[in-house]
This record gives structure tokens, sequence and C-alpha cells, in this order.
């Protein structure tokens, strides 16, 4: 027992002498030890019209406006909310106001944001900021960004104050997560991967910042980097982001590359609809991209390694449950759906062997029944059909007893769900 007894503090004490010294070196720039911010923007030659286009190109690939403006405010504005397991973050001003936007950045103080996760003061930016993507992001690409929100009409809108709780809200708890979870440095190409390969990394793990949702998070909200795509809840917005890398959720290496490519632009292919926190990135960026740039997204996620994740587990069937959802689904459902789930070709998805429906996690069934959802409008899909919602239509119960029934019904054993699991997604 005495041996055991000294273990923990000591395991403490060794972590301490680690992530110390490297929190102090993260907060080396709010004390002035990374050289100063610059007093203005520094001169920069004109950019040329073809500048400015790949600028706003770049700007819809990394899907910038999605996050950067409020719903129904003007692009780029900011003040759009963040939900967080530790609050809620407020995304800033990017136009080029003096007083509430990027009018004072220089290019370097935007390639210090977007490479170290500071801000023109130093400051350490939280991690809502994906950072830990945007830091593989080239210099040249950096500063066409920064040419292209330079461009913008200047907008003056403060950015709202944070509200995450303490100790998040503190730039020492940054330096701590950043310690531990943050490495800088720009991506450096494979070379064993051909140009295309490459491409469709940069972009994923970089610009695209797919391991922002679909990264597995602990619970400082850490994840495994770039390159992880193991797929977690999306805490605060009642969605859960699949795994990239499980057949069974969201892999798409046996998709075709054709299939994969219509996905990403149209928003819907024979296999799936993308919805809800996807929907946003079809509609504001995935649609807009080049045919080379989706075939580079395509190679990249068609590779990914396949496996696993590893499934809650299942609850003991509860008598009459699923026999209440099929008569709630032959009201409710079977008219768009089919009898058996077969769905309507290019209007109405299939329910039988559906991924959205069978994956371990029931929460994006339950969301969709729940509040409805709708696939993106693009130019492949310009008028898709919606899903309405049930919320104000079935209670807990009922909810329950016909998602249940569509997990484990023409073929689908996915298992049960509970009322419990309904009042816990709202």
């Amino acid at each position: 027992m005495r041996r055991q007894s000294w273990r923990l503090p000591a395991l403490l004490v060794g972590l301490s002498l680690v992530i110390l010294p490297l929190a102090l070196l993260s907060l080396g720039g709010w004390f002035g030890l990374t050289g100063p911010a610059s007093n203005a923007a520094a001169a920069r030659p004109t950019p040329t019209p073809d500048q400015l286009a790949r600028g706003a190109y770049l700007a819809r690939a990394g899907n910038c406006m999605g996050c950067h403006t409020a719903r129904g405010d003007t692009p780029y504005a900011g003040g759009r909310a963040i939900p967080t397991p530790f609050g809620t973050v407020f995304s800033p001003n990017l136009t080029p106001d003096p007083a509430t936007g990027l009018g004072h950045w220089s290019a370097e103080d935007f390639w210090r944001a977007l490479h170290q996760g500071r801000s023109r003061d130093g400051r350490l930016l939280n991690p809502a900021f994906p950072y830990d993507n945007y830091t593989l992001i080239r210099r040249e690409d950096s500063d066409a960004l920064y040419d292209y929100l330079r461009s913008l009409a200047p907008v003056a809108r403060p950015k709202p104050p944070d509200e995450l709780r303490f100790p998040y809200n503190t730039q020492a708890a940054l330096a701590v997560w950043r310690a531990l979870f943050f490495r800088p440095g720009v991506y450096a190409p494979d070379p064993d991967r051909d140009a295309a390969w490459n491409r469709g990394a940069y972009l994923v793990q970089g610009l695209g910042h797919c391991s922002a949702c679909h990264g597995s998070r602990n619970a400082l909200g850490g994840h495994g980097g770039p390159t992880d795509l193991r797929g977690d809840l999306l805490q605060g917005l009642g969605w859960y982001a699949p795994s990239l890398h499980d057949p069974a959720e969201a892999g798409v290496a046996h998709w075709s590359t054709r299939e994969l490519k219509t996905w990403l632009r149209d928003g819907r292919n024979a296999h799936a609809s993308a919805l809800g926190p996807m929907a946003e990135v079809v509609l504001g960026s995935t649609q807009h991209l080049s045919e080379p740039d989706l075939e580079a997204m395509a190679r990249y996620l068609r590779e990914l390694p396949q496996r696993e994740r590893p499934q809650p587990a299942r609850p003991t069937p509860e008598v009459g449950l699923r026999e209440q959802g099929t008569k709630l689904y032959e009201q409710h459902c079977a008219a768009c759906h089919g009898q058996r789930g077969e769905g309507v070709p290019g209007i109405y998805p299939a329910l039988a062997g559906n991924r959205s429906v069978t994956q371990g996690e029931g929460v994006n069934l339950l969301r969709v029944i729940l509040r409805g959802a709708f696939a993106p409008s693009t130019a492949g899909n310009p008028r898709p059909f919606g899903m309405p919602p049930f919320a104000g239509v079935l209670s807990d119960q009922e909810l329950a007893a016909v998602a249940s029934h569509v997990r484990n019904s023409w073929g689908n054993e996915a298992g049960e769900l509970r009322a419990v699991d309904v009042i816990r997604l709202k």
C-alpha cells in the first residue's frame, strides 16, 4: 500500500515537469517572447483578379463563411455561436474593418493565427478555431486567403464575448491544452504517394479540417490530430460525426470515386444524403470545389485504413416496443419510405441497410425524426426533399419506438433505443 501511495503524486509531478515548460512556451507570445505584432497591415502588392479568385476559392474549400457568418447576417462578419462542451464561443469578424475586424492585421499576423493559433496581440486562440488543422496550410495559401478577406467590404461588427466556464476561459488553460495536443507544422507531402493523394490529404487534413468534427475527442477536447477521423458525438450540436474509417458508419472504401465525388458535390448519391452539419459543409464548401480537388479528396478518403469502431452495448429488448413502432411507422413513415423501408430512388432515402439508421450511435436517426432534416440545395440536387419534424407529434416513448422499429426491420440489426435516449438528445 505504501508503494502504491506515492505513485500517483510522482506521476503528477512527472507530468507537470513535462507540461509546465511547454505551457510556459505557449504563453511566451502573450508576454512578448515571440516578437511583437505588427502595428498595421504591411504594404503588399495589389492582388490581381486571379489571386483574389484563388483566395475566394480557398475560403470556400475551408468553409470559412460557415463559422464566421451569423444566421442571416453579412458573410464573414462573425458573431456565430459555436457550442462546445466547455461553453459557447463566438466567431470573430473577418472583414477588414479596422476596429472590429482584420483591418490592422498584416499577412504575417494572419499567418501566425493559422499556423500558431495566436491572435495579432499574441493571445492564444481557442481551439474551436481549428488551428491544429490550419497549421498545415502553406504560406502562399494563407497569403491568398488574407488578400481575399482584405478585399471584402468592411463591416463594423464587434465579436460577442465568449461564454466559457472557468478555467476554460483562461490563457493558462489554453497553454496547457496546446502543450498536450498542438504541434505546429506545415503539411509535408508523402514521398511514397502521388500528387493527387497528397492534394487530397492536404485538403482533408488542413484546409478542410475534417478531423475538427470527425476526430474522436477526449474529456479535454483533444483528439489524435489532423489524421484522426474515428468519429465522435458533436457536443452541443446533437449530431454524431461518424467514423470515416468504419465501413459500418461512414467509411467510403467500397464507394466508387464517381459516387464519392457526386456525394461531395451534390450532397447525395445512391447510397446516402448529407444531413445536419455535413449538409452545411456541402452547401458552403465541397459543392464549389474543382473537379481535380474532388478527385483528390475522393482518392484520399477511399484509401483511409478501414477498421470498425467499438459499438455500445445493446439494451435488453423492451416488451412491446417494436410492435408499437411498427404501427407508428405504418401511420407516419411508410407513405414516403415504403412498407419495407425501400424508399423512392432519388427522392426518399431507403431505410433498409441505411448506415445512418444502423450505426451503433442512434443519435442521428433520433435527431432527424425529432427535428427533421434537409439535404443541401446544390446544382445537382436543386430541390431536395426534406424530412418533417415529429417532435411535436410523437411522445418520447413513441419516438424511441419508431426508431427501434426502423433499426431492427428489413435486415437491419442495430439494437433498440429508449425514451431516455430521446430525452438526453433533447
